[in-house]
């Protein structure tokens, strides 16, 4: 009788995942989780440092969510949005509107990160053309951005290796801008004369401000390793957008639901932006729905003006089940303070993963906050040695992720823009869970300094 992995290596095409990697005798199936840990079918315990795929906010195994779903389906299982509308979607709309900063009030949903994106898009060039501004079509974006996949948000994400076997089909509106890390200004250059602020508006004044539609950009960055902005740095995009008639897109779909201790990390930032992608932690991941939401006034010009809609839908868009499962999860991380406890703990997980930094040379940096970080590996942190190119492509090559495999949990062994480690674990981990994490961090970098000194 054949096996989970072996039937798995027979009929299920992976995502991201190489073949040695795919049909490995070890490929972990996983087939229960309780709270931050995971269990595969030969009841090994994996911690879960990534929240499934950084959307897994509130945990696993939580009977609310699911018997919020059960109750749904048993009502209603499916309705649109398409003319209609019903009572899951609506409530979930309100509450969203709640949590947003400003006056971003009205929400689009989808069932994805990349639709929510591809969404954006579309709401941009469909609200300049009902300002009579057709020239406006071109986004902005930064480079090592991760947008989605699908070939509108692939367009925009700025990540090499996944745009280019794609490139020939890639639609050509999107012009790429160095992003904060690649920022060359001096420590304590005010905001708005930053080279990576600086930059952005010299695109829009190269390309022409009557052809730009958009500017798009994670709160913290994920490609290039957990990019905190420097103070003033969204202050200073608001400022260029409205200088030019550009729509502000913040894209959080991972930063949003209280993965920086606030519902949208705009707030935190204290920025309003005219839109603001989402996904994943709107459920916890326990139904996929994604969506935008827009500033009231935005949508209001669209439908007075003589398009009258905004020209874009789906079959799945604010699924009656997800939309249900999104209120349960929003008001038990309302209730329970989840949010409040990121806040409390963020200073502890910072410290802890930065001691741990400092006692290894093959680490040279960590960044991030929240509950989201990414530990930067170098050759030598005490010289400022960077990787060299056999070094990096071995680390990239498997031996990262073995190292990551073996201390049994899910952390992301990252290339995109850095080498290193991207870490993000779910939002009701304690400090008790921060230890083990941070622990078993430690064990990797011990490998990791061994593995270099064996491979100068």
């Amino acid at each position: 009788m054949s096996t989970h992995r072996e039937l798995a290596q027979k009929y299920l095409v992976p995502h991201f995942t190489p073949k040695a990697a795919w049909q490995n005798d070890a490929l972990p199936i996983i087939e229960r989780a309780e709270g931050c840990y995971l269990y595969d079918t030969d009841g090994v315990e994996y911690l879960d440092g990534l929240a499934g795929l950084f959307c897994v906010n509130i945990g696993h195994g939580r009977p609310d969510l699911s018997n919020a779903a059960a109750k749904q389906m048993n009502k209603l299982a499916y309705s649109t949005n398409w003319g209609f509308a019903h009572p899951p979607a609506i409530e979930a709309a309100e509450m969203i509107a709640g949590f947003a900063p400003g006056d971003l009030s009205e929400t689009f949903f989808v069932s994805s990160g990349s639709e929510a994106v591809e969404s954006a898009i579309k709401f941009a060039r469909n609200y300049h053309l009902a300002r009579g501004d057709e020239g406006r079509y071109k986004v902005i974006s930064r480079n090592w951005a991760y947008h989605g996949t699908t070939l509108g948000a692939l367009s925009v994400t700025g990540i090499p290796k996944f745009r280019d076997p794609y490139l020939p089909m890639l639609w050509d509106g999107t012009r790429h801008v160095s992003n904060t890390r690649e920022c060359t200004s001096p420590v304590g250059t005010p905001a708005a004369e930053l080279s990576c602020v600086q930059a952005i508006e010299e695109m829009i004044l190269a390309e022409g401000p009557e052809t730009i539609s958009m500017v798009i950009g994670e709160p913290v960055q994920n490609g290039g390793g957990a990019l905190v902005p420097p103070n003033g740095y969204w202050q200073e995009l608001r400022r260029i957008c409205d200088r030019y008639g550009v729509l502000l897109v913040a894209d959080e779909v991972i930063c949003s639901f209280g993965r920086f201790g606030h519902w949208f990390a705009s707030e935190r930032l204290d920025v309003v932006p005219d839109m603001i992608t989402f996904a994943k932690g709107v459920t916890s991941a326990y139904q996929p729905l994604g969506g935008v939401v827009i500033r009231g006034q935005l949508v209001e010009e669209l439908f007075d003006s003589p398009m009258g809609s905004y020209v874009h839908g789906s079959t799945f868009g604010g699924h009656p089940v997800a939309t249900a499962v999104a209120v349960a999860n929003m008001t038990a991380m309302r209730d329970e303070g989840v949010l409040q406890h990121v806040l409390d703990n963020e200073g502890y997980f910072t410290e802890q993963l930065q001691a741990m930094g400092d006692a290894h040379r093959s680490v040279r940096e960590v960044r991030g906050t929240g509950y989201f970080y990414a530990v930067d590996l170098c050759s030598d942190s005490a010289n400022d040695l960077d990787l060299s190119p056999t070094q990096e492509t071995g680390l990239r090559g498997g031996a990262l992720g073995g190292f990551v495999r073996e201390e049994r949990m899910t952390v992301r062994p990252d290339d995109r823009g850095y080498t290193g480690l991207t870490i993000s674990p779910p939002l009701v981990a304690d400090r008790a869970i921060i230890d083990d994490l941070v622990a078993r961090i430690d064990r990797v970098a011990d490998r990791v300094d061994a593995w270099l000194g064996d491979n100068d």
